[in-house]
């Protein structure tokens, strides 16, 4: 159906949330629904409505062309993620044929050719892929990418529609078969593809629907989440099909151009459930400033959750200011904590209580590894209840030596339950690092419990070391953006190298200025924000507008940045040799990196 149709409607069959043991099952119950999938543009037009029942329809059909193609069960397909409706269709085509999906990034999500290629050839080797779908727009980056590979398929999906159905039966699919493969972000080390079983996505599915959120037929939902990444696709796509919800899209990159179609398509069709990272809502908010938004109703609204990173009070306090007269409330705000390799979500705060804050000392956080109550206005930092496990899921908060530590305790969270991936397909070794015998996950995270909710401080690999005290870099990254003028959310990254025998702190900051005495006085005003904050002095360093790496899912990279920028340094480039020879508190300028 295309633009000038009306959308799937809200409601229209008994729900059953998650109550089912495959997706293929799931989808056929949500095809006795009028429910669907609608896909708008960064304008709001209506570009395609898929009702549930012809998804179901359209994805067996197509699910007997790929059988009469050659592919058969369990061979991977990689499937180009567009937020569109022949990605959905080629997807649960897979489901229904017993394949297993494995969503790729489209090129937006990377810098350039050379860059994406070199990264969807890797998935493709890790997934052991036996076919490449893609839009024909991509299809000569995906032909250099696969080269090295022989394939069954290698194509569009409007080729492999052209071709005529199998004669066979589809193959009969149960709880323990793979669905897809889910590659991490890689926002600490190379992407590795997760293993998800029908039965972890099911239960993973009705938890966040069922115990989390509470959804019942007079939800819908609406995202701009990219549908490779584990919240798009899972949050928004699975778990709303498997409680046979209507969701509205807008592609991520529409999205980015003009944020303020988010909350417009919630208030247009009395959208219900919504998520995003921070720097979603901080999108909205800012735009929010200078366009009007009072038309809109966002009253409607009764879960704004929030996930994929580190969340940020003061983003979220802007959002709720700026959307006050819209009716949004800031009780409908659910933080939440979760990652690929549970499918998706672990736990979740309560409904209707908007964020919760725990205020501690810093610098006994940062000295003694512990979150005690800030006694007084100083050295105070800030951190979000993330919310209780999921029913039937453990949690505990581990020290170094694997015991299990007391309320308040900094230490690895550690998580196990239904929900859990089978593990990294075809890496035995990376699987056993992270996974134990009795199904404990090592999330590579760090914590402490507060009474029943989990709060998360940041990732273990990013934590900054000096003098023995623990600085999160996710803190010096939030003060230069609140702080330094011109400085935008996710210009800025932390982290620490070794330099003879001491611990250094580094910070780069993607700088637009060009005039020299502007870039020394950012540096400078930089310089003076991470010793006010955290007493320490640094090395900041100005680089070049989308010089900092980004994870397929958007994230910067503190791991990758720090790469690249020792390799800068090793390779004595103009961008840090300048650098490298100064006090670490004051930089000049390299005129090559503008």
């Amino acid at each position: 159906m295309r633009a000038g149709s009306q959308p799937t409607p809200t409601g229209g069959c008994a729900c059953r949330v998650g109550e089912f043991s495959t997706l293929s099952e799931a989808l056929d119950y949500a095809a006795k629904s009028e429910a669907g999938f609608n896909f708008y543009s960064g304008r709001g037009e209506l570009l395609e409505v898929l009702p549930y029942r012809d998804l179901k329809d359209q994805s067996r059909s197509l699910a007997r062309r790929m059988l009469r193609a050659g592919l058969s069960a369990p061979d991977r397909v990689a499937l180009v993620a567009e937020t569109n409706a022949s990605f959905m269709r080629a997807f649960f085509a897979c489901q229904y044929a017993g394949l297993i999906a494995v969503p790729l990034p489209p090129p937006a999500a990377f810098g350039g050719r050379a860059g994406y290629v070199q990264h969807i050839r890797a998935m493709l080797e890790r997934a052991e892929a036996t076919a490449v779908l893609a839009p024909e727009a991509f299809l000569d980056m995906i032909q250099q990418a696969a080269e090295p590979f022989d394939l069954k398929v290698l194509g569009t999906l409007a080729q492999l529609e052209g071709l005529p159905e199998s004669g066979s039966d589809l193959p009969a699919t149960g709880p323990e078969h793979l669905s897809y493969l889910q590659f991490s972000s890689g926002s600490t080390r190379a992407p590795t593809g997760v293993a998800v079983t029908h039965r972890a996505l099911m239960a993973n599915a009705r938890g966040i629907a069922r115990d989390a959120l509470r959804v019942d037929a007079a939800d819908r939902c609406t995202s701009w989440l990219p549908f490779y990444h584990d919240m798009g696709l899972v949050g928004c796509v699975l778990a709303p099909l498997a409680s046979q919800l209507s969701t509205d899209y807008v592609a991520t990159g529409e999205f980015a151009r003009r944020p303020l179609i988010w909350p417009t398509l919630i208030a247009q069709n009395g959208g219900t459930v919504t998520y995003s990272p921070s720097f979603g809502y901080d999108l909205c908010a800012r735009r929010a400033l200078t366009a009007p938004v009072d038309h809109l109703d966002l009253s409607r609204l009764r879960v704004a959750g929030i996930g994929g990173d580190m969340i940020r009070p003061a983003v979220l306090d802007r959002f709720a200011d700026a959307f006050r007269g819209c009716g949004f409330r800031p009780q409908a705000f659910v933080p939440s904590y979760g990652m690929a390799e549970i499918t998706l979500g672990i736990t979740f705060g309560p409904l209707n209580q908007g964020i919760e804050i725990d205020r501690i000392d810093l610098k006994r956080l940062q000295e003694e590894g512990r979150a005690v109550p800030a006694e007084t206005s100083d050295g105070v930092r800030e951190f979000v209840l993330c919310g209780r496990v999921l029913p039937g899921h453990e949690l505990e908060i581990r020290g170094t030596d694997g015991a299990v530590l007391a309320e308040r305790a900094v230490g690895r969270i550690m998580i196990r339950g239904p929900s859990m991936m089978q593990g990294y397909f075809a890496n035995r070794e990376e699987t056993e690092r992270v996974l134990s015998a009795d199904g404990w996950l090592d999330t590579g995270d760090l914590g402490y419990r507060l009474g029943a909710s989990l709060v998360v401080t940041g990732r273990s690999k990013d934590l900054i070391l000096v003098n023995g005290r623990n600085v999160w870099p996710q803190d010096l990254e939030w003060a230069v953006e609140e702080q330094v003028e011109g400085v935008r959310h996710g210009d800025v990254v932390a982290f620490s190298v070794d330099e003879a025998e001491a611990e250094h702190v580094v910070v780069l900051v993607q700088c637009r200025e060009t005039d020299l005495a502007s870039r020394e006085a950012l540096r400078r005003k930089v310089s003076e924000v991470v010793l006010g904050v955290a007493g320490l002095k640094c090395l900041v360093v100005l680089v070049p507008h989308n010089w900092l790496p980004r994870t397929s899912s958007g994230k910067l990279s503190r791991v990758r940045a720090r790469e690249q920028y020792l390799a800068s340094v090793r390779s004595e480039s103009p961008l840090n040799v300048a650098a490298m020879s100064c006090a670490p508190d004051r930089v000049p300028d390299a005129p090559s990196a503008a």
